[in-house]
């Protein structure tokens, strides 16, 4: 399964960091969700969930075959503090638990200040080609 003996080990953490520009924000992505156009420039959630997913497949990438790829299918974070454009985030990443394919990861995010975030992530662990080959035909399904 892996490209390392025996895959991903329980404990295995990352750390990775960002720097908050108007693009992460709330406004920033007003050209797809327009409603968000009037909000306070912060940090969006959903960059913040976008980057923990990030750091936990940087993590997970020494441990995967070449034909490997994981992909997200569990979110449980709160996002408890706002982070301003200008500041630094923080996520750690910690793997606290393998069920074959599935792998579960205790999350905290700070920015310079404090903690604005703390959760656990799912990811599985799937054959790119044939994950990719199964969308592939989900979209030539009629509706």
């Amino acid at each position: 399964m892996s490209g390392q003996a025996d895959g991903p080990p329980i404990g295995l953490r990352h750390r990775a960091t960002l720097a908050v520009d108007e693009s992460l924000t709330v406004p920033g992505l007003a050209g797809t969700f327009p409603p968000f156009r009037d909000m306070p420039p912060v940090l969006a959630t959903t960059c913040l969930v976008a980057f923990v997913e990030a750091t936990c497949i940087e993590a997970l990438r020494p441990y995967l075959e070449p034909h490997q790829r994981t992909v997200g299918i569990h979110v449980d974070l709160g996002h408890t503090a706002a982070t301003p454009i200008g500041m630094r985030i923080a996520a750690e990443v910690e793997l606290i638990a393998v069920d074959g394919r599935r792998l579960r990861f205790r999350v905290q995010c700070r920015d310079d200040v404090e903690v604005i975030g703390a959760g656990f992530h799912d990811r599985a662990i799937v054959d790119a080609p044939k994950f990719v080959a199964r969308a592939q035909a989900k979209a030539r399904r009629p509706a």
